[in-house]
């Protein structure tokens, strides 16, 4: 057809037909583009064109949700939470007092189901807000919240992280308002739960409309727990000031305020190595105030700690009953095994570990050993104080304690206080770690029970990097070169401060807490003075450790709870799972070790327990306590004498105490121990250690060889290698020195014809026999001269002759004689056995 031929048009009647399209040509895929002919157009009608279509989203923009998507749910949840909101509102209503306003009392019972104690009736007296000071109640305020007068009944992102913290199981947290807490304590109860936090946000909407913020805090005021079984202001005011609470002052006020943060922790009485955070609470309280203006600077700073009065235990809680209660409260708390609040509502039947039997065997070797003993014409005996704890190792339980004469008259349980110095009960430690860590000394020999140290008193440690260390050994006794082993039973400080530094002191205080010392004991020092037992564990804290020993180095957590029910309800406990602190050889070779100390050692009272028993002694600086821990295959037990002044409670020392010069744990703490063990273990059959040693741990080890430019005698293993001209220098200059100066100061009081005839015939018999055997010529001439010399001058004016007759050690370690006559006189440094 021709371009000017024109297509004949359709006959009427008789249109053309149609050709087929796609509807959506670009989801059919291409195909031919309709034209006029098709019954397209070129511009208008049928299909839309492709610029028309929306472009399809690649990449992240794809997992994107489109705006309107958001705004709807968004608006979704919007609409969720209105209506939620309207739905609680409505169908949460205000109750009635919850039974913790009259709260129940707590039952507890021994491990064979009989009663032990119960906690008593609520203390509780209301009073009107009108009665209370104003600065008291500001006090509360700045504690609790310091807005309350002007913010909402709840705070929303409070609530949230509480919430959110109960679920993931990170713990409670605080951050409710007064009003939210009002509503706990007197409506519902201090379960930590969901369900129950939204219950609080709904009532304490509405009884903040429904009430005045003055009610709400009066309300606030007489339900709140302040500890010493005080709930309400005026309670608490009585319970730790002996006056109503309209006496109270600001200082008062504000101590009390702060314990209701953690009424337990914050008891500078009950718990007095708590006071440094007590202190921080009560400035914390008193800050607030001067931000608020609610006191002036000048107020704030006149003011002092207003130390509480001491406790007024319930008559039921008298004897050991108390101690017992509060160490399971403590327990269960400290555990987060129940809130304290919680507990203190009572309802709870608690069955503890305590064996009866063994509890009354404790009981008495103490009145036997100590109470008994006390009398009203020696000053020292009204400072004594006991503590003590015995754990099963195979099990953890805590099975008997000691808390102290009675509860009633001495509130602070001495088996679980926190400022005592462990003394050298913590030697045993040092030694665990020396195996545990494959330690050996500077000059590169394994570390075993037969490894040989210098005992030499006062020795600098060597390999030290820190300040340099010379410890004092007891009494100033120099021992030479010397087993690890016999320094155990002798409690040498010298040795032990090196072996410190030679196992490295952060290791050793791993390996205690390892054993199951806390790791925020105080004075753990990182340096070899560790090794002295600075430390302030308490009993408990040793007894624990000292179990890990008896159990073969497994350890788990001590328990003082059999079971926990409520209304019939189990309340659930921690798993007691054990693991293996430290390796067996480790804990079964310082066992051998401690098994010598009883045998032939500083603690071989404990023999009286007719039973194989591996133990340690202890005293602290000052003689202010005195310590035996020790343990069976079968028991652990840990004994401590305290000097406190009753009045104070500040440490004293036991000089003179029970009619002993000096205390110490050989004596009445080993004996405690001996006996309570004995009647312990009454009726069961007497059971061997089964141990495994360190390799090398039977074998003994030569000392050092000597200098080969020396010449050699007999004399030489015990400490040629230090030297004829160091016996010669030292020996005179420190004899000569020791016995004119030293003399004079500590033993004058002593007898000069025993000085002298003493002093004379040892110093030269000695000094002839070991200079002409140790020392050659020279020494024999030296211990003649110095000898004869120093033991008429010193004996002469002394405490009987100390003599430091020429040997190769030093001229330091001889004639000993009469040198503990006067010894509890004299100044001494930090004590060790």
């Amino acid at each position: 057809m021709s371009d000017d031929e024109q297509p004949e048009p359709p006959k009427p009647g008789h249109e053309a037909p149609q050709k087929w399209k796609p509807r959506d040509p670009g989801a059919e895929g291409p195909g031919p583009v309709p034209t006029a002919a098709a019954g397209g157009s070129g511009s208008g009608g049928g299909t839309s064109s492709s610029k028309d279509k929306r472009p399809k989203r690649t990449g992240w923009r794809r997992f994107v949700p489109r705006w309107r998507i958001v705004l709807g749910i968004v608006l979704l949840f919007a609409l969720l939470l209105i209506g939620g909101f309207i739905t609680g509102y409505t169908l949460v209503s205000i109750p009635a007092a919850n039974a913790g306003a009259t709260a129940q009392s707590n039952v507890f019972l021994y491990a064979d189901g009989t009663q032990l104690a119960s906690d008593g009736e609520i203390n509780r007296e209301n009073v009107q807000l009108s009665q209370v000071p104003l600065t008291v109640q500001r006090a509360v305020l700045a504690a609790e919240d310091r807005d309350f007068y002007s913010e909402r009944a709840v705070d929303p992102k409070a609530m949230v992280r509480a919430a959110w913290n109960t679920l993931t199981g990170k713990g409670t947290q605080g951050g409710s308002t007064i009003t939210q807490q009002y509503v706990k304590n007197y409506y519902l109860g201090q379960e930590q739960t969901v369900t129950r936090k939204v219950k609080e946000f709904f009532i304490a909407i509405k009884l903040n409309r429904e009430e005045t913020k003055e009610d709400i805090l009066a309300g606030y005021l007489n339900t709140s727990y302040f500890g010493r079984n005080a709930y309400g202001i005026q309670a608490a005011s009585q319970a730790y000031y002996s006056k109503d609470v309209e006496k109270l002052t600001t200082a008062e006020g504000a101590y009390l305020a702060s314990l209701l943060n953690s009424p337990s922790a914050y008891d500078v009485i009950a718990h007095p190595e708590n006071k440094p955070r007590a202190l921080a609470r009560w400035n914390y309280v008193l800050d607030g105030m001067v931000k608020k203006k609610w006191l002036s600077a000048s107020e704030r700073a006149a003011t002092t700690f207003p130390v509480p009065g001491k406790v007024k235990p319930r008559a039921g809680l008298a004897g050991q009953r108390g101690y017992l209660v509060e160490a399971v409260k403590d327990y269960l708390t400290s555990n987060k095994i129940i809130e304290e609040n919680t507990l203190a509502t009572g309802g709870y039947r608690i069955t503890t570990t305590i064996e009866k039997d063994k509890q009354d065997a404790f009981v008495k070797a103490v009145d036997d050993k100590v109470n008994s003993q006390l009398s009203p014409d020696r000053k020292a005996d009204r400072n004594v104080r006991v503590g003590g704890a015995s754990i099963d190792p195979s099990t953890g339980k805590v099975v008997a304690m000691y808390g102290g004469i009675d509860y009633t008259k001495q509130y602070v349980n001495n088996a679980t206080r926190h400022d005592f110095q462990v003394g050298s009960t913590f030697k045993p430690f040092v030694f665990t770690s020396a195996v545990v860590n494959d330690s050996t000394t500077q000059d590169g020999r394994p570390i075993t029970p037969n490894t040989v140290y210098d005992g030499t008193n006062k020795r600098y440690v060597q390999g030290w990097k820190g300040t340099p260390y010379n410890p004092a050994n007891e009494d100033d006794t120099s021992y030479g070169q010397i087993t690890v082993r016999t320094a155990t039973d002798k409690s040498v400080n010298a040795v032990y401060a090196q072996m410190a530094a030679d196992v490295g002191p952060s290791k050793v205080r791993q390996t205690a807490i390892d054993l199951g010392i806390p790791a925020d004991t105080p004075d753990m020092p990182n340096g070899p003075s560790i090794a002295l037992g600075t430390a302030t564990a308490s009993v408990l804290d040793m007894t624990e450790a000292y179990a890990t020993l008896a159990g073969h180095g497994r350890h788990g957590t001590y328990t003082m709870v059999e079971s926990v029910t409520k209304d019939g309800e189990k309340t659930d406990l921690p798993s007691q799972d054990t693991k293996q602190a430290v390796s067996r050889e480790a804990a079964d070779t310082t066992t051998s070790m401690l098994q010598s100390v009883v045998e032939g050692g500083t603690g071989t009272a404990a023999q009286a327990s007719g039973r194989p028993a591996a133990g340690k002694t202890g005293t602290a600086e000052q003689d202010k306590a005195a310590w035996f821990a020790g343990y069976t295959p079968d028991l652990a037990t840990v004994v401590a004498l305290m000097g406190a002044d009753p009045e104070t409670a500040v440490q004293q020392p036991l000089y003179g105490a029970l009619g002993f010069p000096r205390m110490n744990g050989g004596g009445p703490p080993a004996q405690i121990w001996a006996q309570y063990t004995k009647g312990a273990l009454q009726g069961s059959e007497a059971k061997d250690f089964d141990l495994e040693l360190q390799d090398g741990a039977s074998i003994p080890v030569e000392p050092p060889p000597p200098n080969p430019s020396q010449t050699q005698t007999p004399g030489r293993d015990q400490g040629q290698t230090q030297g004829q001209d160091q016996g010669q220098t030292q020996g005179t200059t420190q004899g000569q020195n020791q016995g004119q100066t030293g003399g004079r100061n500590q033993g004058q009081t002593q007898g000069q014809t025993q000085g002298q005839t003493q002093g004379t015939t040892q110093g030269t018999t000695q000094g002839q026999t070991q200079g002409q055997t140790q020392g050659s010529t020279q020494g024999q001439t030296q211990g003649q001269t110095q000898g004869q010399t120093q033991g008429q001058t010193q004996g002469g004016a002394t405490d009987g002759g100390t003599t430091t007759a020429g040997t190769d050690n030093g001229g330091t370690t001889t004639a000993t004689a009469g040198t503990t006559t006067g010894a509890a006189d004299r100044p001494r440094g930090s004590r060790s056995p």
